[in-house]
């Protein structure tokens, strides 16, 4: 079979771009390019193109693998995205990519396209791990192997500030003017973090060139949301039925999107909005929403269905006890939010269940589980912590960190074991296992891993014996029957 290429002539199954692609120059970097990127904005991105043309086309980049850019730059960055729900597919030939520069063969290439002058906008989806947060300071983690590496040798980064800094610095020493860097990753304020990350590594290497960040350098923050499971055998299937050809990089997602983004730009950017973007003053409200509502949930779902035999998502969702303990703890997160300009929270509730259950959407429950420590903080702590000064019932959200807790042991209810998957597993496995099947103990154990718990929560007797009850069922009943009690 013929692979898919820039002079490919697609069939009338797959939509095909609004523009000619190599009319278009590039203007944006993205690093981190996976699944979510080419479901998300590069379809945003390629939306605005054809709404209103301009030279933002994108050079991505992979910070390990080469598989991305062997998979798209045989095809010139084109790539098939085939949108899913149980009514049937659809696909569309997407343009927006340009090329992936892989940082492990040519870090130098990653930092001259930073430096660029026609670079305006940085993005970045690289996951909640990626950064180097200190998470007891919120600032850099000089500990993280990357930052450690990038701090001892800024002109060879590995890691994703290393080469934002490096960029940044080039920029400074030629004249060139800064730009925007628009993080894309389901951390809070995330844009304030970013910018915390970048301008404290850029201090440890030059004052000057922290200063020169701070005046030169825009940093919004934005939400983004989108289902996207990772590629099968079957999207690469779909993909050549419907387009005629072999696509080795095509991705599957679902109808729905959203990108709210902070209208705090350096320069000109992308007509985003012409694809449904929503620019607004502060992102705040609307990350904890989907943070607290979405990925919280999401993570419960994804301990408690994993152990409770469910593959996917939909499956969890459609399970009755499931599916009640899901409403619960979103109902218990939406009492934690502040108001969210336009948006009705039990309507968005009723939205996110329905999208859950989509079974055309095969969203491992395994995938979604890991790294969970760096998403336990913001999509359970901290609602929880909310809870608990407003005087709440912390409960759905004390059965989510059970849930985890019990997933950490790395082995089902049947005795099969699985990987965690976590940057830390090498810090949780020996708590777990000194604290065998003792729920106090293993409360205690994996609690106080540094910088997991807020203050507010480390020493709450009353959070650690709504735990430690709920562990207790879940060791004494397996997870099914622990749900089961829930209800």
């Amino acid at each position: 079979m013929t692979r898919l290429s820039a002079t490919s002539r697609i069939g009338p199954a797959v939509t095909a771009p609004g523009y000619e692609p190599r009319s278009h120059a590039t203007g944006i970097v993205h690093i981190g390019v996976g699944a979510f990127h080419k479901a998300h904005q590069a379809v945003y991105t390629d939306s605005a193109l054809a709404a209103a043309g301009g030279d933002w086309r994108i050079i991505g980049v992979s910070l390990r693998s080469a598989d991305v850019a062997a998979a798209l730059n045989p095809q010139e960055g084109r790539y098939i995205l085939i949108t899913r729900d149980e009514a049937g597919d659809s696909a569309q030939l997407i343009s927006s990519i340009d090329r992936v520069l892989v940082a492990p063969d040519d870090p130098q290439a990653v930092i001259e396209a930073i430096a660029d002058p026609a670079t305006k906008i940085v993005t970045l989806t690289v996951t909640e791990k990626g950064y180097g947060i200190d998470r007891a300071s919120g600032g850099l983690d000089r500990s993280h192997a990357a930052v450690a590496h990038d701090l001892a040798n800024p002109e060879k980064p590995v890691g994703v500030i290393g080469f934002l800094v490096a960029g940044l610095s080039a920029r400074m020493e030629r004249g060139i003017g800064g730009l925007t860097i628009l993080c894309c990753d389901n951390l809070p304020e995330n844009g304030h973090i970013t910018a915390r990350l970048v301008t404290e590594f850029a201090a440890q290497i030059d004052e000057k060139l922290a200063t020169w960040i701070s005046d030169e350098v825009r940093f919004p923050s934005s939400m983004v949301d989108r289902i996207t499971p990772a590629s099968t055998a079957r999207t690469f299937e779909d993909a050549q039925r419907l387009s005629g050809y072999a696509d080795e990089a095509a991705v599957e997602t679902e109808p729905f999107t959203q990108w709210v983004i902070e209208d705090n730009f350096r320069a000109e950017r992308p007509a985003w909005e012409s694809a449904g973007a929503l620019f607004v003053d502060d992102v705040a409200p609307y990350e904890q929403m989907k943070l607290r509502l979405l990925n919280g949930t999401h993570s419960m779902l994804a301990y408690a269905g994993y152990l409770a035999g469910h593959e996917t998502i939909s499956e969890a969702v459609r399970d009755t006890g499931l599916h009640a303990l899901a409403e619960r703890q979103m109902i218990a997160a939406a009492t934690t939010l502040p108001p969210v300009p336009g948006i009705d929270l039990d309507a968005y509730r009723a939205q996110l269940l329905a999208r859950f259950s989509n079974r055309a959407i095969r969203h491992l429950t395994y995938q979604i589980a890991m790294d969970g420590t760096e998403k336990l903080p913001q999509r359970i702590l901290a609602p929880l912590a909310e809870t608990v000064k407003l005087g709440g019932d912390g409960t759905p959200f004390c059965f989510a960190i059970a849930a985890w807790m019990r997933y950490c042991m790395g082995v089902s209810d049947k005795g099969e074991t699985y990987a965690l998957r976590d940057p830390r597993e090498h810090l949780i496995a020996p708590r777990v296992e000194a604290a065998g099947r003792d729920p106090a103990l293993l409360y205690d154990a994996l609690s106080s891993l540094p910088g997991l718990f807020p203050p507010a929560l480390a020493g709450n007797e009353t959070v650690r014996a709504c735990v430690v009850s709920l562990l207790a069922s879940l060791l004494e009943n397996g997870m099914a029957g622990a749900i089961a009690q829930q209800n």
